[in-house]
């Protein structure tokens, strides 16, 4: 019902997911809109916001919305908030956010970068996606599996950006925190006001209503 009648070809499929339709800007103020209209207290909703910025600086890429939707949980906070906030997280800010936890958490870890940081992360990666796939493949044939690739990925990509991630990830969080609890404290305000107004309208116009058809009735009484 809701799928697209004409499909999309791959490449403009993969060109939306890195440039949506109208541009980053237009998805970020479709997120604000979708997160002041969240049915929840502010403080939940910011929590929310909180845990899934936090979770963009996490190497779990593929279980973003897993890992944001388990904090949301943990931390009491309004997990669709939480798949929201992990929007921080997109082609822009991917390559930021991993040279500033990379760097970090080699230096957290007291090793060394090895090369060119956005060079060889897409190789790192991809080096124990195939892995993965071999070694799977060999084991169900009852051949021997190399976990190299993997290994390398462990240690110059996985656990330095898991540990180097935690400080921006927390720092950033926390500002997210800050700054949207006023905001939907104010726009939930405002809300409540305008929705009160028009209950006050209309139970007035139902009131001279009432009253007109009262003194009608009395009239021809």
């Amino acid at each position: 019902m809701f799928k697209r009648r004409d499909r999309l070809p791959l490449w403009q499929s993969i060109w939306q997911a890195v440039w949506p339709r109208g541009g980053w800007g237009r998805a970020a103020i479709y997120v604000k809109h979708r997160l002041r209209r969240l049915p929840d207290t502010p403080r939940k909703i910011s929590r929310g916001i909180m845990v899934g910025v936090f979770t963009t600086f996490t190497p779990f890429y593929g279980l973003h919305f897993f890992v944001a939707a388990s904090l949301a949980i943990a931390v009491r906070g309004n997990v669709m908030a939480a798949l929201l906030g992990t929007f921080f997280g997109n082609p822009l800010t991917y390559v930021p956010i991993a040279v500033v936890s990379l760097n970090l958490g080699h230096f957290m870890l007291g090793t060394e970068v090895r090369g060119a940081v956005d060079e060889n992360i897409f190789g790192k990666f991809f080096g124990a996606g195939e892995d993965l796939f071999w070694n799977s493949w060999n084991a169900l044939v009852g051949n021997s599996v190399d976990w190299t690739a993997t290994a390398v990925f462990w240690n110059d990509v996985f656990l330095p950006w898991l540990v180097g991630g935690l400080v921006p990830g927390i720092f950033t969080g926390i500002a997210a925190y800050t700054i949207s609890l006023p905001l939907i404290e104010a726009y939930q305000k405002r809300r409540r006001g305008r929705i009160k107004k028009k209950l006050d309208e209309i139970r007035r116009k139902a009131a001279a209503r009432a009253a007109e058809k009262k003194a009608k009735g009395e009239a021809n009484g």
